[in-house]
């Protein structure tokens, strides 16, 4: 599977934003900061993971599908896959 820059973008400036809160820990920032960094990390996160899924999850099933694997099996681990990105 092949991703576009755009995510590694998003990845990028999430890994920016956990060094940035590991420096406010070792400077040690008032916690509410901390976790209003970490909060915003973790929806980042979340949406990437949403993008990659929605970008990602037809060709998934579609390649799958092409490999012989038996149609119901590759929906099953299809949902199984959004339950796990929710």
């Amino acid at each position: 599977m092949e991703y576009d820059d755009s995510i590694k973008n998003r990845l990028r400036r999430i890994e920016g934003q956990i060094r940035g809160v590991l420096s406010m820990i070792e400077q040690e920032k008032d916690c509410r900061d901390v976790v209003t960094q970490l909060s915003a990390i973790r929806s980042a996160v979340d949406r990437s993971l949403g993008y990659i899924v929605a970008m990602n999850l037809e060709a998934c099933v579609r390649d799958e599908v092409e490999k012989g694997n038996k149609p119901d099996r590759v929906i099953k681990e299809a949902v199984e896959m959004l339950v796990k990105s929710r």
